[in-house]
């Protein structure tokens, strides 16, 4: 059997139409999800006597068959199938003969794919989302490890002010955390049972949807047999959860570049993430998180795929709507890889401390706690802000200190100025100065390590 339909053809399809529309090659990775959900449904239509119990219950233990040779890797797939749903059904029929033909009843290929390719989501979004613990338990421990370590922190790649590294970690902690509600969140939207929908429009015969849901182990049933069938925006907020997850991916892995260059020099990557040059013997590149970076380009890319895919279809089932599994598999399987990767690499990152410990005492990171010193003693902001400006450039056109400066000198650029201010003027006074919350002041930053320990313990 090659296909699931022809009775009402005389012909057959070319074999370039073959090759352009069958989809074995990819849609395997349904199989055994096809099996899951026809079980459920074969043991519901011999509950309603809609088939023989004995050709549901033969069924069912058929396709249990299948599915333990699709688990143990034994599953081939034949190429002439048009998909592999074909390619079940005829393995099953071989199997178990005529009671074969009996499980298509009460159902479609519309109904029958999206609900094969929701339970593969709903697999694959647990493991994101146990991949993605996995990632922010390795960078607690990294923040955890690394509480005492200061480093300078940048906007528009400027060196800007200190933070401790603990606090840019758990950075990228919150950053996955919002990832893992939105993919949360599509799961919730995906756990929709909707087989038993058939083409389009339900069927005559008195099946039993709820009891399928409750099998699949789906939180509701879909109440709309039309859009059942027609829905794919499931796959569309999966595909934008992947992009914006690929987006914290590729951004983290860009600080890691950065400072494992010989320019920043802050940390160095293990040799297990990393390669060499065919020409220049001295080279060590952080390969892996370059393809970290270029790989969470392609998420966007099938999200937008997807979205023109859909919007000019009508209701309800159309072909083009095949097409939506190369890219939900690519990026599914991608970013599953990527956050394990990450997760790796940072469990295997060295800092160059003694270095950073001389890179975080240059005078202009505290330019800031200097002004706010100002303000605490009565200068409103701006009179603080020119103070400061005034007396940094003046001391780097002069090549001077600040803590060089004489009490005289100091009074110069305001009278609020005293030589206390100089015992602001290093990275561990900077960062216990803080006091805001969420502020990268040591007792919070350790704090805020405590809670995300318990959190994803």
């Amino acid at each position: 059997m090659a296909q699931l339909w022809g009775s009402r053809f005389t012909g057959e399809l070319s074999d370039l139409a073959k090759k352009f529309t069958y989809s074995t090659h990819y849609d395997s990775k349904l199989a055994l999800y096809d099996c899951i959900g026809s079980i459920a449904h074969a043991r519901m239509l011999g509950k309603r006597g809609i088939i023989p119990r004995k050709d549901a219950a033969a069924i069912v233990k058929g396709l249990e068959k299948i599915m333990a040779r699709i688990e143990k890797g034994q599953y081939a797939c034949d190429p002439s199938s048009e998909d592999i749903h074909t390619d079940i059904q005829d393995k099953l029929k071989k199997m178990i003969g005529k009671p074969a033909d009996r499980l298509h009843t009460a159902r479609s290929r519309n109904d029958q794919v999206v609900t094969d390719v929701r339970l593969y989501c709903l697999n694959h979004l647990n493991t994101i989302q146990a991949l993605v613990d996995g990632l922010q338990i390795e960078l607690v421990k990294f923040a955890d490890k690394n509480q005492d370590v200061i480093i300078p922190a940048y906007t528009h790649l400027q060196s800007a002010q200190v933070v401790l590294l603990a606090h840019q970690a758990l950075s990228y902690v919150e950053m996955l955390e919002r990832d893992k509600g939105r993919f949360e969140d599509a799961a919730r939207r995906t756990s929709l049972n909707t087989l038993g929908a058939c083409a389009l429009s339900g069927t005559t015969l008195p099946t039993d949807r709820a009891s399928v849901t409750e099998e699949l182990g789906l939180a509701a049933t879909a109440m709309n047999s039309m859009d059942a069938v027609s829905d794919r925006d499931f796959i569309l907020e999966i595909l934008a959860a992947i992009s914006i997850a690929g987006t914290h991916l590729s951004r983290i892995a860009e600080d890691l570049i950065i400072w494992c260059s010989s320019e920043f020099a802050f940390v160095s990557i293990d040799d297990a993430f990393c390669t060499g040059s065919s020409i220049m013997p001295h080279k060590k590149n952080p390969d892996v998180l370059e393809l970290v970076r270029g790989t969470s380009a392609k998420f966007p890319a099938a999200f937008v795929q997807l979205s023109m895919l859909m919007k000019g279809l009508p209701h309800t089932y159309n072909r083009d709507m095949q097409l939506d599994k190369p890219a939900l598999f690519a990026c599914v399987e991608a970013v599953e890889d990527m956050l394990a990767i990450m997760a790796q690499v940072f469990g295997g990152v060295t800092l160059n401390r003694d270095f950073l410990k001389a890179r975080v005492n240059a005078e202009y990171f505290f330019s800031v706690d200097v002004l706010d010193y100002l303000v605490k003693k009565g200068a409103t902001y701006r009179e603080a802000h020119d103070a400061v400006g005034v007396m940094v450039k003046e001391c780097l056109d002069k090549g001077v200190s600040l803590k060089s400066l004489s009490a005289k000198e100091l009074k110069e650029f305001s009278p609020l100025l005293g030589e206390d201010v100089k015992k602001l003027l290093n990275a561990e006074a900077s960062v216990r100065g803080k006091r805001s919350l969420g502020s990268t002041n040591p007792t919070l930053v350790k704090a805020e390590i405590g809670k995300w320990k318990k959190r994803l313990k």
